[in-house]
């Protein structure tokens, strides 16, 4: 939190917050070598140390006493642990508690380590829906288990509530518990009040110290959440007030060169693409226009849905740049899709007089230094690049524009570096950022909460429903036969493995999926438009129809198994992130040219890679891949006049496995599948936030948690209009709270 910055190591302070945590009751040097396993170095540490979860034991039951499909709480004693195999190759283990009412079985379904995890005579408390056995015993499936220590009694009345800590070896729950009571009643009325009471009024916030007892010690779940939003809130107050101030130093300190549009170039521009904008592009082409013809630098963000045509408003801003006799660069995250921008801008200006280059890692030394040279020299009006385009020894004559695609790849804060590469340093260059990844509104507000925001989510028309098919693997052989048959019939098929050779792909490793806990979110999200044809080849989706026993098939073994069997005499090929950029685009050159038939590959040919005729995709093992992520895979078949057929073979004995690919399969929003995504994951996972500069949300959701988002964003600008520098004395803790969380990162040196 932003109360203040945690020193690494302070054995002593003159502020007890800043003090070791060692010297805190129960702690003592070889218990507080286990916390600082956890981060844990200080008393603030300590305090803001939140609870991963609660058991609720308020509603307590004897084995006996239970209901069914109610949600309620047993402790019992393990008496039996036993592991079996079902004929369909499922694991079932079930552990039996006795109280000295009856007996419940705990159940759990492909999960054999749990049968590990108990030992005969430990005492458990239990919680979940029990349903009768067919014996006739009280059953939990998947049932949540908190272990009680041998001289740990049950909670009762007031502290029926448990926070549930992240522990490490050696550190038991029970200890940390009591640990953290003794700190909240020695420190929590010294640690500073960061909000004004007049926000906390406003908002019905509690104060910190009692935000602090109601979050671990909670005499209900309301108390717990409540304390949660309070810190909510004030992570997303620290982050929108020090976006807002960035925001307004820009405004006041930075000019941009303005630009003209006329109706003459806007009809020139035009009449370079061979379709009719949508009134979506439209809209976005206003606005990126709009604030092109301003002084001021534009910030904007272009999101738009997969094939809703962002690279063509993103042209139309390249050429009005040019067209201003300004030098505009375009940057993509991997030569893939730089090269593939370079071919689009090609076909759109294979009759300008538009002067380009292309500038990436892979260039000879001669030929980097006499592109550099025509750069700087202004002999260039249009340079698309990778990160090579930032380099030091890169210099503009006269930059006015930056296009950054896929932004999220790179991290906010790379924009800065083309500050210096404009040849005219009292102006800086127009910015437009762009994703073809949807992001929900509260994440774009709060990732590029700097930025203006257009949306496309129209698609041109005469594209084709999608069909997406879920395929149990016992209809594996029936699905070859039939892509075969079409291949031979001129057709092209990505399979896509997640894996190279059985460790995750170099480029996509922060992007496979880790099973969430809940499946309420995925429901709340199946609202979008439902894909043609969507459902499950063979019928119903039981779980070991689709189970894939075998070892993770990475790209390499999938490519040698399908051209030496069921694709045999067809040409196959392999694309993944170790290959060289050279042998990359020399395999997706063949396979534009038609020459490879199936193309085997990894999440590298995720984003952009466009090959109108390739119309077929197999996904393997798609529960490893988030939602938005398969959205993106499946929509490099979308982009030509033939219907696309995506097809998944996937592991989905686990109930969010199901959930999450029922949704996939029934909607093609990407919008909506983005929502489901970030909810379920979590944004780290959604976009990687350490690359963003705005670090991670340690109490904050930002799905669950739109309203107080709205309300810190709407808050952060009104302290920003009536105090600019947050020196007035009711905002001296909010403001060291902004400068020491954000300063740093967002180049806030100082506020005001």
């Amino acid at each position: 939190m932003g109360h203040r910055a945690s020193p690494n190591a302070a054995l002593s302070s003159e502020d007890p917050l800043t003090a070791s945590a060692q010297f805190v009751r129960g702690v003592g040097p070889a218990r507080f070598e286990l916390l600082r396993k956890l981060g844990i170095e200080t008393v603030h540490d300590l305090l803001f140390f939140i609870p991963r979860a609660y058991e609720d034991l308020s509603d307590f039951r004897r084995i006996a006493d239970l209901e069914a499909d109610k949600l309620q709480t047993v402790m019992g004693e393990v008496v039996e642990i036993t592991g079996r195999t079902s004929r369909r190759g499922l694991a079932i283990v079930t552990v039996v508690l006795h109280d000295s009412s009856g007996v419940l079985e705990a159940v759990w379904y492909n999960q054999p380590f749990m049968a590990q995890r108990f030992h005969y005579g430990q005492r458990l408390v239990v919680s979940g829906k029990p349903k009768r056995s067919n014996a006739g015993y009280w059953q939990m499936a998947h049932p949540r288990v908190q272990p009680l220590e041998a001289e740990e009694t049950l909670p009762v009345g007031e502290s029926a509530i448990l926070p549930v800590y992240s522990l490490t070896e050696g550190l038991r729950q029970e200890q940390l518990r009591r640990i953290l009571r003794h700190a909240v009643a020695q420190y929590a009325e010294l640690v500073p009040e960061t909000l004004p009471e007049s926000l906390r009024q406003q908002r019905q916030l509690p104060g910190i110290a009692e935000t602090l007892r109601w979050l671990h010690q909670p005499s209900s779940l309301e108390q717990a959440q409540q304390a949660r939003r309070r810190l909510a809130y004030e992570e997303f107050l620290i982050l929108h007030l020090a976006l807002a101030h960035r925001r307004r130093d820009v405004n006041a300190q930075l000019r941009a060169p303005p630009m003209t549009l006329t109706r003459t170039l806007d009809a020139r521009i035009r009449r370079l693409f061979p379709f009719t904008l949508t009134r979506d592009q439209n809209r976005a082409v206003a606005e990126i226009a709009r604030d092109m013809k301003q002084d001021k630098p534009m910030r904007r963000l272009l999101q738009a849905d997969v094939g809703a045509g962002k690279t063509a408003v993103a042209v139309y801003a390249l050429l009005m740049c040019v067209a201003n006799k300004y030098q505009a660069a375009l940057m993509a995250p991997t030569e893939v899709l730089a090269r593939q921008h370079w071919q689009t801008l090609n076909s759109y200006l294979a009759h300008s007089r538009v002067r380009r280059v292309l500038l990436t890692g892979s260039l000879s030394e001669r030929e980097r230094r006499l592109t550099l040279g025509e750069i700087r020299m202004g002999q260039v009006d249009l340079v698309v690049g990778t990160q090579a385009l930032i380099q030091n020894d890169v210099a503009f004559h006269r930059l006015g524009l930056v296009i950054i695609d896929e932004q999220h790849r790179f991290g906010v804060l790379q924009r800065a570096q083309f500050r210096n590469l404009g040849g005219d340093s009292r102006l800086q260059p127009h910015y437009l950022v762009m994703t073809a990844t949807p992001i929900p509104r509260t994440v774009a507000l709060t990732l590029f909460g700097d930025l203006d925001v257009s949306v496309i989510r129209e698609l041109p028309p005469g594209r084709k429903p999608m069909k997406t098919q879920l395929v149990p693997e016992s209809k594996r052989r029936e699905l070859e036969k039939y892509l075969r048959s079409e291949v031979e019939k001129g057709r092209q098929l990505y399979v896509v493995c997640p894996l190279v050779e059985g460790e995750a792909e170099d480029d996509a490793a922060g992007e496979l999926f880790r099973e969430p806990t809940t499946v309420s979110a995925i429901q709340k999200a199946a609202t979008g438009p439902a894909a043609e044809s969507a459902g499950i080849l063979g019928g119903s989706m039981e779980p070991n129809s689709f189970v894939q026993p075998t070892p993770y098939k990475g790209a390499e073994e999938q490519y040698e198994y399908l051209r030496q069997g069921p694709f045999r005499g067809l040409n196959v090929g392999l694309l993944h992130g170790r290959l060289d950029e050279r042998r990359k685009e020399s395999v997706m050159e063949r396979f534009r040219r038609g020459e490879i038939q199936v193309l085997v590959c990894t999440t590298v040919i995720e984003v952009g890679v466009d090959v109108p005729n390739a119309t077929l995709m197999v996904i393997e093992h798609a529960e490893r891949f988030g939602l938005s992520q398969l959205h993106q895979l499946r929509g490099r078949i979308a982009r030509g006049s033939v219907a696309g057929e995506c097809y998944l073979f996937a592991d989905v004995s686990s109930e969010i496995s199901r959930a999450r690919l029922r949704l996939f399969v029934k909607t093609t929003d990407g919008f909506e599948l983005a929502e489901a995504d970030a909810r379920l994951r979590g944004i780290g996972q959604f976009f990687g936030t350490r690359q963003h500069g705005v670090g991670e949300l340690r109490f904050a959701n930002l799905i669950s948690d739109v309203d107080l988002l709205e309300h810190a964003r709407e808050d952060a600008l009104q302290l920003t209009r009536a105090d600019p520098g947050l020196r007035q004395p009711q905002h001296h803790q909010l403001r060291q709270a902004v400068l020491e969380r954000y300063g740093g990162r967002l180049d806030l040196a100082e506020i005001g």
